[in-house]
């Protein structure tokens, strides 16, 4: 559809050259969006899943810690009353302190 170049150049052939950049301009634009849009998509959900992930482990982790602790208390309670009276200890000097 184009046509050979003969040296002139009409202000109509300009003007159709430039409604073709400004369509193509347009379509880049949306594209590109389009691009941002989906990569943001799959950034959020990889991250939720990661989030997800992160707080499944740690309350595993929590629920493996109190359950040693539990187990602690149970089999050595003397030892289990003593640190809690220490660390009572402790952070009432340290709060007395201030």
């Amino acid at each position: 559809m184009a046509k050979p170049i003969t040296g002139e150049v009409s202000v109509e052939d300009l003007s159709k050259q430039i409604d073709i950049l400004k369509n193509d301009l347009s379509n880049l634009t949306h594209a590109l969006s389009d691009y941002g849009i989906s990569k943001t998509g799959e950034a959020s959900r990889a991250a939720k899943d990661a989030a997800a992930q992160v707080s499944a482990a740690s309350r595993k982790k929590a629920y493996e810690a109190q359950a040693q602790a539990e187990e602690f208390v149970h089999t050595q309670p003397a030892t289990a009353l003593g640190i809690a009276a220490g660390v009572g200890f402790l952070i009432g000097m340290i709060t007395a302190r201030k």
